[in-house]
C-alpha cells in the first residue's frame, strides 16, 4: 500500500512539475494538416484532457457518443475561437477542464450519457477556442483544421481503449488515474493563473 501511494506521489509530482504546454496562441505553428494534426500532442493541457474525455467515457460505456460529441463541439469552439481570436481566461478554462475531468474518472461519476456528452462537449468548446485563435488565418486553415480533429480523435481513441483496459484492473487503478490527471490539471490552472 505504502508503495502505490509512493508510485501515484511521484506520478503527480512529475505531472505537476511539467510546465504549461505551448499550445496556445503566441506560439509559432506548423501550418496546414500536418501542423495541425500535431497540435493536440504539443501540450499537456489538451493531451490530457482528450485522453481523459476517453478514458471517462469507456467508463460510462458510450464510447462513441462522448468523443463525437468533444469533436462536434470542438470545432464549433475553433470556428468561434477563430473570430474573436484569444479570450481572457482561456487559458485557466482549459485546465480546469482537465482537473474536472480527473475528478470525474477519479470519483467514477455516473450519469446518462447525453449529460456526460453536454459536460465534455463545455470542455470541448473551451479547447476548440484556444486552437481557433491560433488557427492560421490561410488557406491553409482548412487543412489545420482537419490535422487537429484527427489528431484529437486519436487521442480521444487512445483514452477509449485504456478506459476499457482499466476495467480489468481493480477500481483503484482507475480511480488513481483520475486523481493524477486531478492533480495535473490544478498544476496546469495553478500556472495558468500566474500567467
Amino acid at each position: 500500500m505504502k508503495s502505490k501511494t509512493s508510485t501515484l506521489l511521484a506520478a503527480a509530482l512529475f505531472l505537476a512539475a511539467v510546465p504549461v504546454a505551448q499550445a496556445h496562441p503566441g506560439h509559432d505553428q506548423s501550418m496546414g494538416l500536418a501542423g495541425g494534426f500535431a497540435h493536440p500532442f504539443s501540450g499537456w493541457d489538451h493531451l490530457l484532457a482528450m485522453l481523459a474525455v476517453g478514458f471517462w467515457a469507456a467508463q460510462l460505456r458510450a464510447p462513441r457518443l462522448l468523443p463525437a460529441a468533444f469533436l462536434l463541439a470542438m470545432a464549433l469552439g475553433a470556428l468561434a475561437g477563430g473570430w474573436t481570436g484569444p479570450l481572457p481566461g482561456l487559458e485557466q478554462g482549459v485546465a480546469a477542464s482537465v482537473f474536472v475531468a480527473g475528478l470525474l474518472i477519479a470519483r467514477q461519476v455516473r450519469m446518462p450519457a447525453a449529460a456526460g456528452a453536454a459536460w465534455v462537449g463545455a470542455f470541448a468548446l473551451l479547447h476548440g477556442a484556444a486552437h481557433g485563435a491560433e488557427m492560421p488565418a490561410s488557406a491553409a486553415a482548412l487543412g489545420y483544421g482537419f490535422g487537429f480533429l484527427g489528431g484529437t480523435a486519436l487521442l480521444l481513441a487512445a483514452g477509449v481503449l485504456a478506459g476499457n483496459l482499466a476495467e480489468r484492473l481493480p477500481a483503484r487503478a482507475s480511480r488513481a488515474s483520475g486523481w493524477v490527471i486531478a492533480a495535473a490539471g490544478l498544476a496546469l490552472l495553478a500556472v495558468a493563473a500566474g500567467t
